[in-house]
């Protein structure tokens, strides 16, 4: 019998300073069998972090060539296409070909994962974003996640302010770039 997908709802309040960015959002995230809850929350907060009209979650693992998260334009046009963990080079050279911007939002070591992808083959590699959110902030959040999640999002200067159950954690999102592409 396969195992099927855990449904998480999430309800934020956001506010991006960064970017000017102040929604509400009611998030149901389907939650893979074999995604861990590490994961789980970096995707959800990557879609906090590139919030924009246009932005929908990829197929998720049905699809393996669909990226997590994608920002289209009105017309489809795809804007932005979003990595979640730590994506091969190859990934990233076709989605740095398919669209005009590519984010990467990882949960692991980001200065591992941009010396992995140094000097492979990625189209626009100079170009490509890769965001490490705080693993002391990742884990705390982790272990107040619930089947149901209400939270508030503040972002200030890369840094996340997370007020749940009425305490307040908080860490930043740390940008690495490649060292030496192609």
């Amino acid at each position: 019998m396969a195992l099927t997908a855990t449904i998480y709802n999430f309800d934020i309040q956001l506010s991006d300073v960064d970017r000017g960015v102040y929604e509400t959002l009611a998030l149901r995230v389907a939650r893979h069998p074999s995604e861990t809850e590490e994961y789980l929350v970096t995707r959800v907060l990557a879609y906090c972090l590139e919030y924009a009209d246009g932005i929908a979650f990829g197929k998720g693992l049905s699809e393996p060539d669909e990226p997590a998260m994608t920002v289209r334009d009105l017309t489809g046009a795809l804007r932005t296409w979003i990595e979640v963990g730590s994506p091969d080079a190859e990934r990233l050279h076709r989605a740095s070909k398919a669209s005009p911007r590519v984010a990467v939002y990882t949960h692991k070591d980001g200065a591992a994962l941009a010396k992995q992808l140094s000097g492979a083959r990625i189209h626009r590699a100079e170009l490509l974003e890769i965001n490490a959110i705080s693993r002391p902030l990742l884990d705390a959040l982790v272990a107040r996640l619930d089947r149901r999640t209400k939270l508030d999002l503040a972002v200030t200067e890369r840094h996340l302010y997370v007020t749940i159950g009425g305490e307040t954690l908080d860490g930043a999102v740390e940008r690495f770039h490649l060292l030496d592409s192609r």
